[in-house]
């Protein structure tokens, strides 16, 4: 028998409510691991091609692309978390995010080496992030995501793409405007 729980006044079976919890994330690879960033701050992907260097810029800058007229600054994942620029093959992508900070948005790209499927992941399949041994800072792991039996590394964009990267993309996005 299902167990009933009270949702917005109405009972609903458990199962629903967990149902109800799920967050869906856009699940990619990168280096050879899987990651996740919630859906809700994805705004489109779109092919690698057409990328403008911008001298000068860190090096997780990979340069800006023309998104329909918007100059949008492209990062290059691998390289914020410290290992080598990803190689650029048929499968690479560039995830177009919108990051909030106060009252402005911003777009952003997010180099990818391909990107998986949009997963519903629910909280208790949602482990907090480890506090050792991680190939990445903990302060950009939201939490780790069970999949299938295996994990996956749900990012916190907002710490990713901390104010600090979004200093220097304003400046990329000034010199290439």
């Amino acid at each position: 028998m299902n167990e009933l729980v009270a949702v917005k006044g109405r009972p609903i079976a458990a199962g629903t409510a967990q149902a109800l919890n799920a967050k869906q994330y856009l699940t990619f690879m990168l280096g050879g691991e899987t990651f996740g960033i919630g859906i809700l701050c994805i705004k489109e992907i779109i092919e690698y091609t057409g990328l403008t260097e911008v001298p000068m810029m860190p090096a997780s800058i990979r340069g800006v692309i023309n998104l329909r007229g918007a100059v949008v600054p492209v990062l290059d994942l691998a390289v914020r978390f410290g290992k080598q620029p990803s190689d650029v093959t048929k499968k690479t992508c560039v995830v177009i995010v919108e990051i909030r900070t106060d009252d402005e948005r911003h777009l952003m790209g997010v180099v990818v080496d391909a990107v998986n499927a949009v997963l519903k992941i629910t909280e208790n399949e949602i482990e907090p992030p480890p506090s050792f041994g991680a190939k990445i800072r903990v302060d950009f792991i939201e939490g780790m995501g069970k999949v299938n039996g295996k994990f996956v590394i749900l990012l916190n964009v907002g710490q990713v793409l901390s104010s600090e990267e979004l200093g220097a993309l304003g400046t990329a996005v000034q010199v290439a405007a």
